[in-house]
């Protein structure tokens, strides 16, 4: 019985992620680290609502994000077919596509994602890191820099049409 209520529970819990992004001040962070390089497009990029197709290490993903409450929004995301994927990439999303390098970082307890952007958004470099609650305080590597959580220029669906080469 309590096994039923804890899958009733995660079926009927409201998905949410809760992170705080930062900008990224040395390369420490890199030792030791391989990238995964992702491909993502868009389907959808207003304040309410981002829906996003993702190819990275060979899966695909689609996501929908709901509108930031400070470091905290709605978040659904399902792994989908890889062809599934390069195919709405290809013919569905809006152009551009957003193209960066992932690196998953461990730094005590957490694990950071730090994100090496290609293309129009070279020479940017940001990380990200999930928290279990909205208040909770990030243990801060030494490599972390400003804090831009609350920066919609440095949202994914931002820079694929408003890329970090453009900006002033």
């Amino acid at each position: 019985m309590l096994a039923c209520l804890g899958v009733l529970w995660l079926l009927w819990r409201v998905p949410y992620e809760i992170e705080r992004k930062f900008l990224v001040t040395s390369d420490e962070w890199k030792r030791g680290s391989k990238p995964i390089r992702i491909t993502q497009g868009y389907h959808s990029r207003v304040n309410e609502r981002v829906v996003r197709v993702r190819l990275a290490a060979g899966k695909g993903w689609i996501t929908v994000k709901g509108k930031s409450h400070g470091p905290r929004r709605r978040e659904y995301e399902y792994e989908i077919p890889h062809v599934h994927a390069a195919e709405m990439l290809d013919q569905l999303c809006e152009r551009p596509l957003l193209d960066k390098l992932r690196y998953e970082v461990r730094v005590g307890e957490s694990l950071w994602e730090v994100d090496e952007f290609l293309g129009e958004n070279a020479g940017l470099v940001v990380a990200e890191v999930e928290l279990a609650y909205d208040e909770q305080p990030p243990s801060l590597p030494e490599w972390i820099g400003a804090e831009v959580t609350d920066d919609p220029r440095y949202a994914n669906n931002h820079l694929a049409t408003h890329p970090f080469s453009s900006w002033k």
